[in-house]
């Protein structure tokens, strides 16, 4: 069973085409631009300190179930390890040519100080809860900027993007590759998807962080490494792969022809799908994290986009372009994806990926869930409303997506998707002044020798009153 949703998807494209292509690529670039500049490229000159604060970070002690600081980089990283690093890869290279992998790599070297900007804010803003902490966004906007509206708008816009419009996607992508290992029916993987995304659901935070943080490591190295294997069967043709790169992205062909712009296009969207740098996704579990300074899990946020584009990404970029597969006709998404390691390992390549992308995507479902329940629990304090986002987000759109086509669910993703994003820039624009004076804390009392910095809301005094959780 296959949903007929043309007539509707030809009206998304076209407004897609307009808010990617006019404002969300200049937004994207500029705000990423200005961070980087203002913080003093954070996201390379303190790379040491990143991997410090991941190692370092622990749960806190008492009465409170706060989850650590790597526990909340692992629910992030779920949500940003999964189909776009497979599926949506593989369709940036078949539709946005070889040259899209570089401006995938441009969005995430530069969107990492956006990351690292919006997850310090979420810190600074967030509140305490009955198990752990809360905030995101919706809660920067609404303490930071005391512009209520918007940070409703933001709330529901996340809701509809993560908690029901990308369980659609993961789901589909799912779907599609067991079809191809295995050829089961999309619309029983569907029921069965479903029923395991609900039983999560129920299961709060505490389990999302659990499940998370057990799958996340395991799945992220074992598909690097097989494709990394791969890469090295295939040593002689990686400077041909790389050339083909950069050529594409900048060729005076792509020019001539009118692609470039297509090309530098496909590359953001499916790049900002997979990284999520200024989506305002990942801050509303960096808010939840414990940690004595904003900036430690802004830090840490700032990694999670180079461990998804830089690593998992490139991993199947190599791949497919190694392959030589992504001009085939016919062949799209996951399904490049798994027809390219068959070619390489042989049949076994595609059941690998099928399992690899359960893994994946199934990790996303349980991480975008919790970024749509903490929205709805900053609309509303209703336990029906919230009940009723669990039985949508884990049940109805996880299956949707495995009865839609694939060009659908990806549209429409994108939609959301850039209506999410502009909501955000707009807010780190206003606030971002209050993470540069935090981040000159931080390393003001590095410079002092101070091995653990802290922070306390007197610290900022023109804000004091509007932070709870700095005591």
């Amino acid at each position: 069973m296959t949903l007929n949703l043309d007539a509707l998807n030809t009206a998304i494209t076209s407004v897609n085409d307009a808010l990617w292509t006019y404002l969300l690529i200049g937004a994207l670039i500029i705000c990423g631009l200005y961070f980087t500049i203002r913080t003093r490229f954070v996201q390379f000159t303190m790379i040491g300190d990143m991997f410090r604060q991941l190692v370092d970070a622990s749960p806190a002690s008492g009465g409170k179930k706060h989850i650590s600081s790597f526990q909340a980089f692992a629910v992030s990283v779920a949500t940003r390890v999964g189909t776009g690093n497979l599926a949506g890869v593989a369709t940036a290279i078949a539709v946005g040519g070889p040259g899209a992998v570089f401006w995938m790599w441009i969005i995430a070297l530069i969107g990492s100080a956006t990351a690292f900007v919006e997850a310090t804010l979420a810190q600074l803003y967030k509140r305490p809860d009955s198990e752990s902490f809360i905030g995101g966004p919706a809660y920067y906007i609404s303490r930071g900027m005391h512009n209520n509206w918007m940070a409703a708008l933001f709330a529901v816009l996340l809701t509809l993007t993560f908690g029901l419009s990308y369980n659609s996607i993961q789901s589909n992508t799912i779907c599609g590759a067991l079809n191809q290992a295995f050829g089961f029916n999309q619309t029983i993987v569907g029921i069965i998807l479903s029923a395991l995304a609900l039983f999560i659901a129920f299961g709060g935070i505490q389990r999302i962080a659990h499940v998370s943080s057990i799958l996340v490591p395991v799945m992220a190295i074992g598909y690097f490494i097989l494709a990394l294997v791969v890469v090295i069967m295939n040593y002689d043709l990686v400077p041909h792969v790389i050339k083909l790169i950069f050529v594409n992205a900048f060729g005076f062909e792509q020019v001539a022809g009118g692609g470039l712009g297509m090309t530098i296009m496909i590359g953001i969207r499916r790049g900002l799908f997979s990284n999520e740098a200024g989506e305002g996704s990942a801050p509303n579990v960096a808010a939840t994290a414990h940690v004595s300074h904003p900036v430690k899990q802004g830090l840490i946020q700032a990694l999670g986009v180079f461990t998804d584009t830089l690593l998992v990404c490139s991993c199947t970029a190599f791949l497919v372009l190694i392959s030589g597969l992504y001009n085939t006709e016919g062949i799209q998404g996951i399904q490049l994806t798994q027809a390219s390691m068959e070619s390489q390992v042989g049949s076994w390549g595609t059941i690998f990926v099928a399992i690899a992308i359960i893994l994946f995507a199934f990790s996303s479902i349980i991480g975008n869930y919790y970024y749509g329940e903490a929205n709805i629990r900053y609309l509303t304090d209703k336990k029906w409303v919230l009940q009723v986002f669990r039985i949508l987000s884990g049940g109805a759109f996880v299956f949707f997506g495995a009865v839609a086509s694939f060009e659908f669910v990806w549209n429409l993703g994108d939609l959301f998707m850039a209506l999410l994003t502009l909501c955000n820039l707009i807010a780190l624009a206003f606030l971002c002044k209050y993470v540069f004076k935090l981040l000159d804390n931080y390393r003001d009392q590095k410079r002092r020798g101070i091995k653990n910095p802290e922070f306390h809301r007197s610290d900022l005094p023109e804000v004091a009153d509007d932070l709870d959780a700095w005591e």
